[in-house]
């Protein structure tokens, strides 16, 4: 059986982390290396930073950034933001990256994701799909941090992926994110019931029992979340006490 792992998201913007609701994140939360010193204490399983505005901007990931984050960071780290070849992949890795995230690209450049897979192994890539769910209930996958709606539903893309050789899906709602109300269950379920690799739920966490409940009702293998670790007491280290003490299996 698979761990439940919970993972922290880091959103770097312009120098500086930044969180808000609905991908609108505007508000300024301090420094990535601080976070990261933070999170070394905090018995964290595995840390997600992604630079928000690379690929809206047209540029390439910050790899002196992660270079100095990876060098101070004790745990495994997903690094994503503006990857769009094989060569921005390898000098993620070479500078300390663990995996990448992959999502602009992964519409845009269907077969990236299958070279990635194959050069550097399945376990290297998440595929990030970022969905906003309209008024007659229907999903529909966004880029470019949540500005470009693609017409793709969150279910196919993902099926895409896992054909492609992802390694593992990240699920984000973007209706959800920043709110601390909770995940969506349904379309974490919807994306998770639809493939075999693990999927990482991520938008809306503000309690631990949101945690739990997407764990079990959403069928997710990992949740992610920022808001209710920046702006709340709540730590990983207490969210996994929680969730061992629930039933779950989590990495100690």
């Amino acid at each position: 059986m698979l761990k439940i792992r919970v993972m922290p998201t880091l959103l770097y913007k312009d120098f500086g982390l930044v969180k808000g609701v609905g991908f609108d994140s505007w508000r300024r939360i301090g420094s990535a290396m601080q976070a990261v010193k933070v999170y070394n204490l905090r018995e964290v399983d595995e840390l997600v930073f992604l630079d928000i505005t690379a690929s809206r901007e047209g540029r390439p990931p910050d790899f002196g950034t992660v270079d100095e984050l990876a060098d101070e960071c004790f745990m495994p780290l997903a690094v994503g933001g503006g990857i769009r070849t094989l060569e921005h992949v390898q000098r993620l890795l070479q500078v300390g990256a663990d995996k990448v995230v992959v999502n602009t690209a992964a519409v845009e450049s269907p077969d990236l994701v299958r070279h990635i897979a194959r050069r550097f192994g399945s376990q290297c890539v998440v595929v990030s799909i970022d969905t906003r769910r309209h008024a007659h209930g229907a999903y529909e996958v966004y880029t470019h941090a949540g500005t470009t709606p693609t017409g793709k539903d969150p279910v196919a893309m993902a099926r895409e992926a896992e054909a492609a050789g992802a390694g593992e899906i990240l699920i984000t709602s973007i209706d959800q994110d920043g709110t601390m109300k909770g995940y969506d269950v349904r379309l974490t379920r919807l994306v998770a019931d639809a493939v075999t690799i693990p999927v990482i739920a991520s938008g809306g966490a503000g309690t631990y029992a949101h945690m739990a409940e997407v764990l079990s009702e959403g069928h997710s293998s990992a949740v992610a979340a920022a808001s209710v670790f920046h702006f709340t007491h709540q730590t990983p280290a207490e969210a996994k006490r929680y969730l061992r003490d629930h039933g779950f299996v989590v990495r100690s």
